[in-house]
C-alpha cells in the first residue's frame, strides 16, 4: 500500500528543510532510498499544504524497522497508526505541522 500524507504548515520553507533531512535520515536507517514524492505545495488561509507519497520500499523499511513502536498507537487501523508514528517523528526533528491520511 502507497500512503499519501496530507501535510499543512504555516512556515512552508523551514519545514520542509526539516521534513526533507528527517526522511532522509529515515532513508538511512531503513535503507529505502528515493521513498518519497513531495507534491506543489498550495498556500491557504496563511497554511501551506503539500501532499508527501511513501513509497512501499520506504514504508515497508519503517514498518518493519519499528514496528514494535508503530503498534502501540491507539489508532484502528495498520495506516492510522503508521501516520501517527510518522507525525510523532516528524515533531520529534523540530517540524510544527498537521499530517492527515489523503483521501
Amino acid at each position: 500500500m502507497n500512503i499519501v500524507l496530507e501535510i499543512g504548515t504555516k512556515n512552508y520553507a523551514d519545514d520542509l528543510l526539516t521534513i526533507k533531512k528527517a526522511l532522509s535520515h529515515m532513508e538511512s536507517l531503513v535503507s529505502g532510498y528515493n521513498g518519497y514524492v513531495l507534491s506543489e505545495p498550495s498556500p491557504k488561509f496563511g497554511w501551506t499544504f503539500f501532499k508527501l507519497a511513501i513509497k512501499p520500499n520506504l514504508q515497508n523499511g519503517i514498518e518493519e524497522k519499528f514496528s514494535d513502536m508503530i503498534n502501540k498507537y491507539q489508532a484502528n487501523d495498520p495506516a492510522g497508526k503508521f501516520v501517527e508514528f510518522m507525525a510523532d517523528y516528524f515533531v520529534s526533528k523540530g517540524c510544527d505541522i498537521k499530517i492527515k491520511i489523503s483521501d
